[in-house]
């Protein structure tokens, strides 16, 4: 006797559906469960045959062989519980073969027969949606999420039961069941309250340079001594982004699915997410890993969104350079022994640090303990090949009483508007490219079809040919300049080439 179902295994993002095979045969009785599993997956013969024990659904004393197929593919997880259920049950002829066939099931067992929600449901449905399946089992607390995915019947379980029922089967004759079709309604996440930037005193600098890097979606260092605001600065970085668009939502939503973060209740995500690590967090913690198939870190669940680093010196060198790859490529890949998962973590990077270790080695006369080597060497852990990869480099002073007696800066709001304003100049210019901002464009770019006239870059040529800049640092600053441009609502000129200058070596002159 021979079941057929259908599953999905998630590598990174990227879903597989998967053919769940159940051959009953003489024999010794035996489960196995081939496929390359892993321990988690593994441990499901006894969860399924407690599940289908308690259910009434007693497995016959032979031999059962479970095949997950593509078998050189790994699989990790809890979710192909239901879908080996249902494929014994399909063998056993408990459940109309057909309709088991032809869904996809993703979902946990408990002991008792009940299904539990997993993680991931989101991209998994979406690679049976994209692999032309159309109808899908899911336990009950992932309907909200399941249902996300347009053009896809989504049946809601609470128990194995309810499964059967949904397949054709009988419960002691009496076809009733809760497994209910789904309808497909979208819900997006209402915008929140985020944190106003009038509530920052003083620091106009570094407030316009905040406003260049929501506008370009450019990488931002803040230098300065504690109290002056740095955090307080990047916190609201979010609240002058753009909602996100349909696909990014989709996307980022997804991520935070499969890293278990996710609320399925409110809908998509649709703000900018902002990440926060402390400094003691682990490179797995921040860039991704684990044991067997690597999950997202922070990185990951800041794509689309703001990646903030306080303190970053204290930041361990592995986790800071590890950030090399993605600030370049917008994509994780982290390799381990069963397979390559791929994240995308296309993200704005924020750094904070104090100048020195004491924080107070700023301007003349300052109260600072630290020699000028330990000061160096302080500053040094953030290396010169990630440092060349951020955009903008300013210097956060002290505030003055002079600055706190001043009435309140421009709010997030007023500022957002010409954030939204250069984004789209952004968006009519890089129409029909892979690239929104200016801050994805590459440099051949920025050099042949964007060039900016000889006069212009004058000052960034020199500082190239003295050596005082990399190709790459050249590239970066072009892209600052058409930023500051577009928030000015004209082209690039020799004036936006030089603030764009300044806003990179500010931090640097501290």
């Amino acid at each position: 006797m021979l079941g057929r179902t259908q599953a999905v295994a998630l590598v990174g993002l990227e879903g597989h559906v998967v053919e769940v095979e159940a051959h009953v045969a003489a024999g010794l009785p035996a489960f196995v469960l081939v496929g390359l599993p892993d321990a988690s997956l593994t441990e499901s013969r006894d969860r399924v045959r407690a599940a289908l024990t308690n259910a009434g659904f007693s497995l016959p004393h032979r031999r059962v062989t479970v095949n997950l197929s593509p078998a050189s593919l790994p699989k990790t997880g809890s979710g192909f519980d239901l879908a080996i259920a249902v494929a014994l049950l399909a063998a056993a002829e408990r459940v109309d073969p057909d309709r088991a066939r032809s869904a996809v099931h993703v979902g946990e067992l408990g002991l008792d027969g009940r299904l539990r929600p997993v993680r991931g449901v989101l991209p998994a449905v979406l690679a049976a949606a994209q692999a032309g399946r159309r109808r899908v089992v899911v336990p009950a607390g992932n309907a909200d999420e399941a249902r996300l995915v347009a053009g896809v019947e989504v049946v809601a379980a609470v128990e194995l039961a309810d499964v059967v029922l949904a397949h054709g089967g009988e419960l002691d004759g009496i076809a009733r069941g809760r497994a209910v079709p789904v309808p497909h309604a979208v819900r997006a996440v209402p915008r929140g309250v985020d944190a106003d930037l009038a509530d920052v005193v003083g620091q106009q600098e570094a407030r316009r340079a905040l406003e260049v890097a929501a506008a370009g979606g450019h990488h931002l260092m803040l230098l300065g001594p504690p109290g002056a605001g740095k955090t307080m600065l990047a916190s609201r970085l979010p609240g002058l982004l753009p909602d996100l668009t349909d696909d990014e939502a989709v996307e980022v939503t997804a991520i935070h699915s499969v890293a278990g973060t996710f609320d399925a209740a409110s809908g998509l995500l649709r703000r900018p997410p902002f990440e926060n690590p402390h400094h003691t967090a682990s490179p797995a913690a921040v860039v991704g890993g684990g044991s067997g198939m690597p999950h997202p870190g922070a990185a990951s669940r800041a794509h689309r969104g703001v990646l903030f680093l306080d303190e970053a010196p204290e930041f361990s060198t592995a986790v800071l350079d590890a950030l090399r790859q993605p600030l370049e490529s917008g994509e994780l890949v982290i390799a381990r022994a069963r397979g390559v998962a791929r994240y995308p973590a296309r993200f704005q990077l924020v750094l904070a640090a104090n100048p020195c270790p004491c924080g107070m080695a700023v301007g003349k006369g300052a109260d600072c303990s630290c020699t000028a080597p330990v000061r160096r060497r302080y500053l040094q852990r953030l290396s010169g090949p990630l440092m060349d990869r951020v955009d903008l480099q300013v210097e956060v002073l002290p505030v003055s009483h002079t600055a706190m007696q001043q009435a309140p800066g421009e709010s997030t709001e007023r500022v957002r508007e010409r954030v939204q304003r250069a984004r789209a100049a952004q968006a009519e210019r890089l129409a029909g490219t892979p690239w929104r901002c200016n801050g994805e464009v590459p440099g051949p770019v920025l050099r042949g079809r964007l060039r900016l006239p000889g006069g212009a870059t004058r000052l960034i040529d020199r500082c190239l040919d003295r050596g005082s800049i990399t190709a790459r640092g050249y590239d970066r600053v072009l892209r600052v300049a058409w930023t500051v441009a577009d928030l000015d609502d004209c082209g690039p000129r020799q004036e936006h080439v030089e603030q764009a200058w300044f806003l990179r070596t500010l931090g640097q002159a501290a």
